[in-house]
């Protein structure tokens, strides 16, 4: 397996971590019995860590869909190098660092990690018409 795919495969278990992430606080706030239930009752908003939680998890599940799809095409067209490394690389860490620093309300750092994580995405896209 490339490391471009490796990064794919761990940006997937960091979608899957940031599930849970949010769900935990909702659990916490609301109580288990909600968590079991139906959930048809409508609850306050959620407490501002959980909320920026949830924020995380939809701001990553935006650009996830382009991020596979892009290693994937680049693999299959033989196009993975340089670009395709560097730029897996810099989406996935960056990824990795943006859900601390939205949690915990970082806000100038926070926005880097996204525009880093961009930019590793369109390195990727790059080596396709370079």
């Amino acid at each position: 397996m490339t490391p471009e795919l490796t990064y794919v495969a761990l940006t997937i278990l960091l979608a899957v971590v940031q599930i849970f992430l949010p769900a935990v606080g909702r659990t916490r706030q609301y109580g288990a019995k909600w968590n079991a239930g139906p959930r048809d009752t409508v609850m306050p908003p959620t407490g501002p860590v959980t909320g920026r939680l949830e924020r995380a998890q939809a701001n990553l599940y935006e650009t996830l869909p382009l991020f596979i799809g892009a290693v994937l095409v680049a693999h299959v067209a033989g196009e993975d190098g340089f670009l395709t490394y560097w730029g897996a690389t810099l989406y996935f860490w960056a990824r990795v660092a943006f859900v601390p620093l939205y949690a915990f309300g970082v806000t100038g750092l926070r926005s880097l990690a996204f525009l880093v994580s961009l930019a590793g995405l369109m390195m990727i896209v790059a080596a396709l018409f370079i």
